[in-house]
């Protein structure tokens, strides 16, 4: 049987989008979240001294964590480049993001990126009501919505 351990500081920040993932894909995972005044203790432990950090099978394999850093890295260049597809007003267009009809992952890492900025500025998607409704529909995935539910409150 696979497991999964995700060790994050006790925020969601960066490490929400696998809590996130994982929610979606009904995996179990332990989530094992340091206080900013643990993280030194810890962070000689971590691949390039820095977190999130997935371990996979009670191991970490450094190299393939470094493709998926390079990827995640440019998907988050990207995040400014996506904002006009998010705001796409033709659904056949909109569509195209979506495949096998289950929840694109970017739609998950956007909504993660959304709720930061909805924390500096609650009315930031006023003028943006396709944004707002990907939000939604997010929110109300059944699996999204009991982890949503039930994850610890934070800051960030």
């Amino acid at each position: 049987m696979s497991t999964y351990k995700l060790y994050y500081f006790n925020n969601r920040d960066r490490g929400e989008i696998c809590r996130l993932i994982f929610a979606a894909a009904g995996q179990k995972y332990e989530d094992i979240r340091y206080e900013d005044d643990e993280w030194l203790l810890h962070k000689a432990e971590m691949p390039l001294g820095e977190m999130p950090v997935l371990e996979f099978n009670a191991g970490r394999n450094y190299f393939e964590q470094a493709k998926v850093d390079a990827v995640v890295d440019t998907i988050e260049d990207l995040i400014t480049k996506l904002i006009p597809v998010f705001d796409e007003q033709d659904d056949d267009k909109r569509e195209e993001l979506k495949f096998d009809n289950h929840l694109p992952w970017a739609d998950l890492y956007f909504y993660n990126f959304l709720e930061t900025i909805l924390g500096i500025n609650e009315n930031c998607l006023d003028n943006y009501p396709s944004l707002k409704q990907n939000r939604e529909e997010v929110e109300k995935q059944p699996k999204i919505a009991e982890y949503l539910k039930n994850r610890p409150k934070t800051s960030i």
